[in-house]
């Protein structure tokens, strides 16, 4: 199965697909430099395939390709975040606390 992610900036989320299929997508508000991930989603029938994390790298490589701070008010891309310390400097550093990081 191939899979891919790809931002939807006209929907405001960053979608992955898999074979062709939307599978899921990672919500996100953009206000400046930051963007505020708010909630992430993979359809059931796609469950259990590792794409939410897959989905969740991608969307944060965007990021700091970008130039972006991580706002991760979505539990799934902090929790994420919590798993990858290598990720959590795109978070600011006044932000950590509040996010548990």
């Amino acid at each position: 199965m191939t899979s891919s992610v790809a931002d939807n900036p006209d929907r405001s989320r960053f979608e992955i697909t898999d074979d062709g299929e939307l599978a899921g997508f990672a919500e996100y508000f953009r206000h400046e430099n930051e963007i505020a991930f708010i909630h992430t989603e993979i359809d059931p029938a796609f469950a259990g395939r590792g794409l939410a994390g897959v989905l969740a790298r991608a969307a944060l490589d965007s990021a700091r390709e970008r130039g972006l701070a991580v706002l991760p008010y979505c539990p799934f891309i902090r929790g994420w975040l919590g798993k990858h310390p290598d990720y959590v400097d795109l978070v600011p550093p006044d932000q950590l606390i509040r996010f548990g990081l």
